[in-house]
């Protein structure tokens, strides 16, 4: 299927859109400039925590994530620094092309955020990310997480209402585990942004013991929006 016939694209935002890595880690440098973790250690012992069957709503669940961690690596583990981790959220940068990229993908398409992150969360992420949003799903809309197939199905159904239907929806994500994975196995057309390309390890997102194709596979989102724009001149001529 051609990338312009496509109406929707619906994405991951933290960890596709928001550079979540990176925000947690420049809180941790900030915060415990003499931490004794790496980056790598850091966002392994991340990912052990947000793995828990104790996990609350992301991210206020960052709270009870630094607290785990700082058991585990020997950090100071207070109050005003665990809520300190969650409120980093608003400074989370994001990927240098994130921006630009959606400004030249709004042309083409309607632009819906699909995320794990509760509506307050989101609302800084947006302001990080311009506006782009046509519509958006959180956690607290759909009242469960990706990769949860009520959670798309709740998105589904609110596009439907809209008049757009799930062969019209590209869905954009990093995650395998959250995203790639399960949007495949419910007929979703897919579009894997590998964040991480060229690194090794999974760094903070949840491991997949294989990975799943996607239909369309990029590092960036920037080689996305190339290829759109290629196929609406190749369409055009």
């Amino acid at each position: 299927m051609s990338l312009n016939a496509f109406k929707v694209l619906s994405f991951d935002v933290v960890g596709t859109l928001i550079d979540f890595e990176r925000g947690m880690l420049n809180y941790l440098h900030q915060a415990v400039p003499d931490a004794g973790i790496s980056d790598e250690a850091f966002l392994d012992a991340y990912r052990r925590a947000r793995g828990n069957n104790n996990a609350l709503r992301f991210p206020d669940d960052l709270v009870r994530v630094w607290s785990e961690i700082a058991r585990e690596a020997g950090l100071p583990d207070t109050p005003e620094l665990a809520n300190g981790y969650r409120d980093s959220v608003a400074n989370w940068p994001a990927f240098p092309d994130s921006v630009a990229a959606l400004k030249r993908l709004k042309a083409h398409f309607k632009l819906v955020a699909m995320t794990n992150a509760q509506r307050w969360a989101l609302s800084h992420f947006e302001r990080t990310l311009d506006m782009p949003f046509d519509d958006s799903v959180t956690v607290d809309d759909a009242q469960t997480e990706k990769p949860d197939p009520v959670f798309f199905a709740f998105t589904r159904g609110r596009l439907s209402a809209r008049g757009y239907t799930q062969a019209e929806t590209l869905h954009v994500a990093q995650s395998q585990y959250h995203d790639i994975g399960v949007a495949r196995q419910l007929g979703y057309t897919t579009c894997w942004i590998e964040r991480r390309k060229g690194m090794p390890g999974f760094g903070g997102t949840l491991a997949v013991p294989q990975l799943t194709k996607p239909d369309y596979h990029f590092a960036t989102l920037a080689e996305l929006a190339d290829a759109v724009d290629a196929a609406a001149r190749q369409s055009a001529a």
